[in-house]
């Protein structure tokens, strides 16, 4: 056996159905696109959305609401998650770079610390945003909540 000779296995791929070769092959005529109508027309695509004429549903529904363009996004991250990270890494400082090095956020992600779960040590934390509750139970540990 060499690469010259190799065949498909006999009856794994088949030949196409040829169509529009004259009468003798049985798909002649209209080749087997049916009578008329757009879709036996050469060129033709159908439009998104397109219903048959009738009023498509996206031109019925009326528009709503909006997208604020100065929304910032946050990645939540509670102080339980914080107190693990700091636990299983001994950690005292926890800043952006740590969360990316345990997968919680990406590069590009901004975070804003939440206040659920419980904080044991003393930690600095550098993160985009706080909310109220978790800089207090931060700084309730001694520790210090900082804003980048």
């Amino acid at each position: 056996m060499e690469l010259s000779n190799l065949k498909p296995a006999k009856g794994s791929v088949k030949s196409r159905k040829r169509i529009g070769r004259g009468q003798g092959s049985g798909f002649g005529g209209t080749s087997t696109r049916g009578h008329k109508g757009a879709k036996s027309r050469s060129g033709y695509s159908k439009k998104v959305g397109f219903e048959g004429g009738q009023m498509p549903l996206q031109r019925t529904v009326p528009k709503f609401g909006f997208k604020n363009i100065n929304r910032v996004e946050y990645k939540a991250i509670n102080l339980e998650v914080l107190q693990a990270i700091a636990e299983k890494h001994d950690l005292t400082v926890i800043d952006i770079d740590t969360l990316i090095r345990n997968g919680l956020i990406g590069k590009n992600d901004k975070v804003k610390i939440l206040a659920r779960g419980e904080l044991k040590s003393k930690l600095e934390v550098k993160a985009h945003a706080f909310s109220k509750a978790a800089i207090a139970e931060i700084e309730e540990k001694k520790g210090t909540a900082i804003k980048l």
